[in-house]
């Protein structure tokens, strides 16, 4: 006869073991988005942005135009890239030594 007592239960061959899921208790990080109660407040914002964007285009369009127009040369407008890690000096024509 087998000394001492099992140390684990036996299971069948095939049968499903249940995972626990380690869920994190309290609350979640992170902000919340609160959906509006009336659906009108929705196509309100998305209409006031959709304005503003137009506009800021059109405003940067008609400065472009005038700008183009009293230079010599034609105007090249360069956007730059702000918030992607530059590598060079903060501020141009400054050496960092």
């Amino acid at each position: 006869m087998a000394q001492g007592s099992q140390k684990f239960k036996a299971q069948r061959p095939g049968a499903a073991k249940k995972q626990q899921q380690n869920k994190q208790k309290g609350p979640k990080k992170g902000g919340r988005i609160i959906a509006p109660k009336k659906a009108n407040v929705i196509q309100q914002q998305k209409l006031k942005k959709g304005l503003e964007v137009a506009i800021r285009n059109k405003i940067e369009h008609d400065v472009t135009q005038r700008a183009s127009s009293s230079l010599h040369k034609p105007l090249s407008v360069v956007k730059g890239t702000e918030g992607k890690g530059n590598t060079g000096p903060a501020r141009p024509g400054i050496s960092s030594k």
